[in-house]
């Protein structure tokens, strides 16, 4: 007498255990996926603008990067301590750096500064970025294109 197939068979066959082992990856996966995005939530954008630091009531001492227009008028140097206002039209933060500006560093330009807020509402950077505008060319790349006779200054902006 033989045996119907479902007594026959004990537990699961390799597919469904390999499905199951598949399945439990996948969820482990999605799990720790959304954990690393929400602990990194705030720092996963590229940068603050005044008006968000102020909107988001960012914490003293919070590493953060501060971005936005060096407000005309306001860069103060001595030697290599610079004081300068970064603006996005709505709020202004003042920053403080000690070191050496980027060569396109200037007042009216763009820049990114790493570092944290003082609890007076300052702003201590560590590191500042200068960022040209989207027409910004460098030197060398106008010189190769002349030199290969590519180039079309009208396409391009100042340097």
């Amino acid at each position: 007498m033989t045996m119907p197939a479902a007594v026959r068979r004990k537990g699961w066959s390799r597919k469904q255990k390999r499905l199951a082992i598949i399945a439990g990856l996948a969820v482990v996966l999605a799990l720790a996926t959304t954990l690393v995005l929400v602990a990194l939530r705030d720092q996963i954008v590229f940068f603050y603008s005044p008006s968000d630091v102020v909107a988001r009531e960012v914490a003293p001492g919070q590493a953060i990067r501060l971005g936005g227009l060096v407000k005309d008028g306001t860069w103060q140097r001595d030697g290599q301590d610079n004081t300068f206002v970064v603006t996005d039209g709505r709020t202004d933060v003042v920053a403080r750096y000690t070191g050496i500006l980027p060569d396109l560093f200037r007042e009216g330009q763009g820049v990114v500064a790493e570092g944290s807020l003082t609890p007076e509402g300052g702003f201590i950077a560590s590191n500042v970025l200068a960022k040209h505008d989207e027409n910004y060319v460098p030197k060398e790349v106008v010189e190769a294109l002349k030199a290969s006779g590519e180039w079309r200054p009208e396409t391009a902006g100042s340097n």
